[in-house]
C-alpha cells in the first residue's frame, strides 16, 4: 500500500464516524469532523514542515480533498490544502497554525493600502467587504486576495485574522457558510502579487472546486449505479432497462471525461508549470457534468433521491453549489478561449494539446 492510499484508508475510517448531515445556520460545519483531521495531521498534508505543515506532495494533498468530498464533509479542507495554505507559502506569508480553519477570498471589493504604522514594508490595511466567502463565521484566518494599491499594479495576498471580526450569515445550496466579511481599515500582513500571480490564486481556487466536483460527480454514479442494480422494477433490477443503461452509461461518459481533465490539471501543477489553462478547463468540465450527472442520478432513483432522509442530496447539492463557485463556466471559457489563442491561430492546435 502506498502513501497516498494510506492517507486515503485514513480519511475513510474517519469519515466513518462522522456521518454527512444536514448544514443549518445552528450547525454549520462538522466541527469534530475537523477536529479530528487536525488530530491525525491531515489538515495539514502538502503544506511543507518547515512552514508548519504536515509534509507531503500536492498529490496527497488532493487525495485528500477527493475523500472528503466524495464524502459530502462539511469542512475547509479544500481551501487550505489546496489554495490559501499554499499561495501564503509561496508568497513568503506565514501559515497560521494548521489545527486552525483556513479559507480563501477572492476579493475584487477589497481594497489593500500600505499600512502607516512603521512597521516597515508588507503591511497593509484592507478596506472593504468580502463576499460569498468560503465558511465565513467557521474559517479563523482568511488569505484575501486583494487589490492592490493605487499606485502599484497587481494585487495583495493578505493573512487576516477573522476570529474577532463578524460575517454576514448566508449559506449556499448546501448550506455551507458563504457569508460576507466587511473589512473595515483591518491591519494585515501581505504580499505584493503580479497580476499573473494573482491568476495563479484564482486558478488554484477552481482547480480546488474542480477536485471537489470529480470526487462528488465519481461518488453519485457509484451510488446510482448501486441502486439501478438493487431496486426492481417489473419484476428485474432497474439496471437491466435499456434506457436506463443508457444513462448511466451517459453519466460514466461524463465523470471520466472530468476525471481525466483534472488528473491533467493536477500533474500540470505537480511539475510546476502554468496551470491556469488546465485549471480553466478542468472547471469548465466540472461544471458542464453537474447538470447531466445530477439531473440523471435524481432520475434514477426516482422520488426517493428527493427526499431530505437519502444520502443522495448531500452530494448533488454540493455539485449544484460548487459549480457556480470560484468562478463560473462562463468566466473560464473566457479565460481558457483567450489564452489558447493568446499565440495565435497557428498555434490553436499545439495550445490545445498543452492543456489536456
Amino acid at each position: 500500500m502506498s502513501d497516498q492510499d494510506l492517507v486515503v484508508e485514513t480519511v475513510r475510517d474517519i469519515l466513518a464516524g462522522h456521518e454527512p448531515f444536514v448544514l443549518t445556520p445552528e450547525r454549520p460545519w462538522d466541527a469534530g469532523l475537523w477536529a479530528t483531521l487536525a488530530e491525525a495531521g491531515l489538515t495539514g498534508v502538502g503544506l511543507p514542515e518547515e512552514a508548519g505543515g504536515s509534509g507531503g506532495e500536492l498529490a496527497d494533498a488532493v487525495a485528500v480533498v477527493r475523500t472528503l468530498a466524495a464524502g459530502a464533509a462539511a469542512v475547509p479542507v479544500a481551501e487550505q490544502l489546496l489554495v490559501a495554505g499554499p499561495a501564503l507559502v509561496a508568497h513568503g506569508l506565514e501559515l497560521p497554525p494548521v489545527e486552525e480553519p483556513l479559507t480563501v477570498a477572492v476579493a475584487d471589493m477589497v481594497t489593500a493600502a500600505p499600512s502607516d504604522d512603521g512597521d516597515g514594508p508588507g503591511r497593509f490595511t484592507l478596506g472593504g467587504a468580502a463576499t460569498d466567502l468560503a465558511w465565513a463565521g467557521v474559517a479563523r484566518h482568511v488569505a484575501v486576495l486583494a487589490r492592490g494599491p493605487e499606485a502599484v499594479d497587481g494585487s495583495v495576498l493578505a493573512l487576516v485574522d477573522a476570529s474577532a471580526l463578524e460575517a454576514t450569515s448566508a449559506a449556499n445550496l448546501a448550506g455551507e457558510p458563504r457569508g460576507s466579511l466587511v473589512l473595515d481599515q483591518v491591519p494585515a500582513t501581505g504580499a505584493l502579487l503580479t497580476d499573473a500571480q494573482a491568476g495563479e490564486v484564482k486558478a488554484r481556487y477552481a482547480l480546488a472546486r474542480a477536485v471537489q466536483l470529480a470526487a462528488a460527480c465519481e461518488q453519485v454514479l457509484a451510488w446510482t449505479v448501486a441502486y439501478a442494480g438493487e431496486r426492481e422494477q417489473f419484476g428485474r433490477p432497474l439496471g437491466r432497462f435499456q434506457a436506463i443503461q443508457m444513462e448511466l452509461a451517459e453519466m460514466a461518459g461524463e465523470v471520466t471525461a472530468v476525471s481525466a481533465l483534472v488528473d491533467a490539471a493536477v500533474q500540470t501543477l505537480e511539475r510546476g508549470e502554468d496551470a491556469v489553462l488546465a485549471a480553466a478547463a478542468a472547471k469548465v468540465r466540472a461544471g458542464a457534468a453537474v447538470e447531466v450527472v445530477a439531473r440523471l442520478a435524481h432520475q434514477v432513483h426516482g422520488a426517493i433521491g428527493f427526499t431530505q432522509e437519502h444520502r443522495l442530496h448531500h452530494l448533488t447539492r454540493r455539485l449544484w453549489s460548487w459549480r457556480d463557485e470560484a468562478g463560473s463556466e462562463l468566466t473560464w471559457s473566457r479565460v481558457l478561449g483567450a489564452g489558447l489563442l493568446a499565440d495565435g491561430a497557428d498555434d490553436l492546435w499545439p495550445a490545445l494539446t498543452r492543456v489536456v
